[in-house]
């Protein structure tokens, strides 16, 4: 079979049978690959999804190298096309990230380097401090993480912050225990917000999900309470979250998701105090996507559609 794979990913398949060719994302696929039977999709735009499908008629099967399907289904993919998901590609990558923006506020590199780039040395950010100084969290020991979005990412997340001494409680759609953390249902997330020092976001962006982080939840935050987003931008009001950092609701923020990307030059966000922003970086670089896509490639070619891995059920 042929299959197109994007020229911004180092992909080491090992598939001689098959015709490999490479792509740029977001420019025309070439006539004489246009009678692809799949393609190794890496990028969010559903602009571009939309307009190249259908120049790819003999398509059967979508391997996206996102951790989820979001572009894919937006941009209406058929039915009869078959998705699968790079979920798992970036759990030890985003939980990496998450870990850096939240010790960044915690440890106040935001107003670290604001006094940096005055050539001032802030010592009433050093010297002899206390351990938890009243309404303020300086360190992961003993603090209280919600993780919102318990899914491998948010499990990922978890492992991590446990060496620090952090004590993790999970939010998924039902109550449980996963990765031995404690999970509470998401219609009972309200009760753990007055309790949470970190809520860290990790959700996808679904119907369900859009604006889940209200003002109200904001609100019943501590002012202590640090909010760090490495999910989908939808799930919380980039108005809201400036309007919390501005008014002193919560005491900082960090996300490496926008709603526009790339965030425009005037956008409160950047304004927003004791707020870091990355440019999607948390992810970006699939760990060991090959023997899934392989595996994917095999079971496809097999007729055993249901034996795909991360398949997705429309």
């Amino acid at each position: 079979m042929k299959i197109l794979l994007p020229d911004d990913v180092a992909l080491h398949l090992d598939l001689p049978d098959d015709e490999l060719v490479w792509y740029t994302f977001g420019e025309e696929i070439p006539e004489e690959h246009r009678d692809a039977d799949a393609i190794v999709m890496w990028g969010f735009g559903h602009e571009w999804i939309q307009a190249t499908l259908p120049t790819l008629p003999r398509v059967r099967w979508i391997q996206t190298l996102a951790a989820g399907p979001d572009a894919l289904l937006a941009a209406g993919v058929p039915d009869g096309i078959e998705i699968t998901t790079g979920r798992g590609f970036h759990n030890r990558t985003v939980a990496e990230h998450r870990l850096m923006l939240t010790l960044a506020l915690i440890r106040r590199l935001p107003a670290c380097a604001a006094a940096q780039r005055e050539h001032r040395w802030a010592g009433e950010l050093g010297g002899s401090l206390p351990l938890h100084p009243a309404g303020e969290v300086t360190t992961l020991l003993d603090a209280r993480v919600t993780v919102w979005g318990f899914g491998a990412i948010g499990q990922a997340i978890a492992e991590l912050f446990v060496p620090f001494g952090a004590h993790v409680t999970g939010v998924a759609r039902s109550a449980g225990t996963r990765g031995g953390f404690p999970v509470v249902a998401e219609d009972d997330i309200d009760s753990l917000l007055g309790h949470t020092d970190v809520l860290v976001m990790i959700l996808p962006s679904t119907p369900a999900t859009a604006g889940v982080l209200t003002p109200a939840r904001l609100a019943a935050l501590p002012e202590r309470a640090l909010v760090v987003n490495v999910g989908r931008a939808s799930t919380w009001s980039e108005d809201g979250i400036v309007a919390a950092l501005r008014d002193g609701v919560i005491a900082g923020a960090a996300t490496d998701v926008v709603e526009h990307e790339p965030l425009p030059a005037d956008s409160p966000l950047w304004e927003a105090p004791n707020m870091i922003i990355t440019p999607h970086a948390a992810g970006g670089r699939p760990v060991n996507p090959e023997p899934t896509i392989v595996a994917n490639r095999n079971a496809l070619v097999s007729g055993d559609v249901t034996a795909m891995i991360n398949r997705v059920q429309r």
